[in-house]
């Protein structure tokens, strides 16, 4: 039997779809099979959203993650404040709620009391007008995890396309200022790395976008392609690496040169996900590469316009978990490849030349 890795899931936003999305998975037994869950969040608001929606998934309360159990869902109780449910709404007091459930979480990541972390969709606003800094979880597990700013990696992905960003959540005034030389091939070597280890290619073709409409049509546009991404394509090619363009974003996908690579390296949030997201299923995974721990989430939102009706779909989130299991997996693969090298083997130098002579 495989391991059963211990996979905790955040409660997410608590007037969004995150408990539907929860209670609605541990309906199908044979996830159990899978993983152990351990859900982070708050008891009351769970039975709450349980009779709300009708839903009879039972969980059991555990003090810490060491003492989940195969067969159940494992529940932490983070937040114990009275929080009242107003579906589809915003409110501090959700912000609230979501933010200690995905501390929590991810102090167990960090001390490995769990193997991943799959984190269910959060109001940005609602954790802000709680008078909490927060950007999006991405930038979050950057601070928390004592990891260099900017060293992480967003990766959207499905069955047949993987979208990785070069800038995440940044205004759109401040995006060309932040496409610099160092990011872009930063950015690139996550990637890269990402797709041989994360996912086992052994020789990866990446595609990279353009910053401009039309690549800067010579310059009339601007001048980032020539500038600044084309010398660092260049650089990893002369590496041996498969790297290729500058594309212009419209054509690339309009054409369908998607399906020709790998994966994708897009300038900017926008530009990426809008395509991404026009072509994907209800099966997108959001993956945080560049990582040594493993975080995934559904590629939705909060849902809102559809809280509390019974409505959520869970193939987004049950792909998200999956894609975990895989990551995890892979990277026990690749490092149990690499362990036990084979000692080099030493041959007596000869002179041809002289031998010939003789």
């Amino acid at each position: 039997m495989s391991q059963l890795y211990k996979i905790g899931l955040t409660h997410g936003d608590t007037n969004g779809v995150g408990y539907e999305i929860i209670f609605k998975l541990f309906e199908r037994a044979e996830l159990f099979s899978l993983f152990i869950p351990v859900v982070y969040g708050s008891a009351k608001v769970a039975s709450y959203h349980k009779k709300a929606l009708g839903l009879n998934s039972p969980f059991q309360l555990v003090n810490q993650a060491s003492e989940a159990k195969p067969g159940k869902i494992n529940f932490i109780n983070c937040y114990d404040e009275e929080t009242k449910v107003d579906f589809g709404q915003n409110s501090a007091e959700a912000g609230l709620a979501s933010y200690k459930c995905l501390e929590r979480a991810t102090d167990d990541l960090k001390n490995n009391r769990i193997d991943a972390m799959v984190t269910m969709p959060v109001n940005k606003g609602n954790v802000q007008q709680a008078g909490i800094a927060f950007t999006g979880h991405t930038e979050y597990l950057e601070q928390q995890l004592s990891l260099q700013a900017g060293h992480s990696l967003m990766i959207l992905m499905n069955d047949f396309l993987k979208v990785a960003l070069v800038t995440t959540h940044l205004p759109v005034a401040k995006i060309a200022e932040n496409i610099t030389p160092e990011q872009v091939e930063l950015k690139l070597r996550l990637l890269q790395y990402s797709l041989r280890h994360d996912f086992l290619i052994p020789m990866p073709r990446v595609a990279v976008l353009g910053l401009n409409p039309h690549n800067g049509d010579n310059g009339l546009l601007g001048n980032e392609e020539e500038t600044i991404i084309k010398p660092v394509i260049n650089k990893l090619t002369e590496e041996g690496k498969h790297v290729f363009g500058p594309f212009s974003a419209d054509g690339f996908f309009g054409n369908g040169l998607y399906t020709q690579f790998d994966a994708v390296l897009a300038m900017y949030h926008d530009q990426g996900l809008t395509a991404f997201k026009a072509l994907s299923q209800d099966n997108a995974v959001n993956f945080t590469a560049g990582m040594p721990y493993v975080r995934t989430s559904p590629a939705h939102g909060t849902a809102y316009d559809i809280a509390g009706k019974g409505l959520a779909s869970v193939n987004s989130t049950q792909q998200a978990i999956l894609t975990a299991i895989d990551i995890l997996r892979n990277r026990a693969f690749d490092a149990e490849s690499y362990a036990n090298p084979l000692p080099k083997s030493y041959q007596t130098r000869i002179d041809y030349r002289e031998h010939n002579e003789k």
